[in-house]
């Protein structure tokens, strides 16, 4: 019989991944740390912590990565990033992979997870979402739009795995002070063009939002939020957590939509 909770987290290389990583390692877990760059884990490895070479775009990867585990008792959908550009300027592939990862790859590490969770009779499951998966922002509408996806996800993941003893959740995060404004945003080269007919949007808007996620709150807050829907059966569906989603979300539920997208104006500037 094991005696620490199995922990697999995507995307555990950098920012809320890691430091959940870390965290939950020190509060008695094994953690099972996958990334498509495994090497990225070796300084923070040890007896609770195992770098798993995980791509989450790839079912033969997730199968391989889940054989070196002894049951999954929690499953971290983590990974993730950040198409920033307009609609008429993305092109196909950006579209796609946009959802390949942070839509598909939460889906395919679900389905490889659940059937060990429905044999054990228990399991957690909690996906890493974001406030944008619940309001919409100018040139984020892929990022905006895959987390919407992921909010659905989780909605009818809990129906169908209620009886089953897994618990599905998701974490709305506002901005973060992580690597994302850096390494997790990919920019679209027409958009960012100031010959496109966006630029002003963007000059406006952008720095604007790589500010805000630069200065944003610690990412141990998710670390701890994360322990806390582990220890809690009864802990909500969802929860935001940061200065903006707490801001925003709330302000969603309370204004009609015509209201809230001018207060976002107003707060944006747009």
């Amino acid at each position: 019989m094991k005696s620490k909770k199995n922990v697999l987290i995507t995307g555990a290389s950098s920012g809320m991944g890691r430091a959940t990583a870390i965290f939950l390692a020190k509060q008695g877990f094994m953690v099972y740390a996958g990334s498509r760059t495994p090497s990225r884990l070796f300084d923070i490895e040890s007896d609770s912590i195992y770098p798993l070479e995980l791509d989450i775009t790839n079912s033969k990867s997730i199968k391989q990565a889940i054989a070196q585990i002894d049951g999954v008792d929690v499953l971290i959908n983590n990974a993730g990033y950040g198409l920033v550009s307009t609609v008429e300027e993305m092109d196909e592939e950006e579209m796609f992979n946009q959802f390949n990862v942070n839509v598909f790859g939460t889906l395919r590490l679900s389905k490889a997870v659940i059937p060990i969770m429905r044999r054990q009779e228990s399991g957690v499951i909690i996906n890493i979402s974001s406030f944008l998966g619940k309001i919409g922002l100018p040139l984020l509408t892929m990022y905006n739009s895959s987390k919407y996806a992921v909010e659905g996800i989780t909605d009818s993941l809990r129906y169908e795995l209620r009886d089953f003893n897994i618990r599905v959740h998701s974490i709305m995060p506002g901005f973060f002070d992580t690597q994302f404004a850096r390494s997790n945003l990919v920019t679209n080269l027409k958009t960012f063009d100031e010959k496109s007919p966006y630029a002003m949007m963007v000059s406006n808007l952008a720095p604007q939002i790589v500010e805000q996620i630069n200065s944003g709150n610690d990412v141990k807050e998710v670390a701890k939020m994360v322990l806390d829907i582990i220890n809690n059966e009864k802990y909500p569906a969802r929860a935001t957590v940061g200065d903006k989603a707490s801001k925003f979300i709330p302000m969603r539920r309370e204004l009609t939509d015509e209201d809230f997208e001018r207060r976002v104006r107003e707060y944006y500037n747009l």
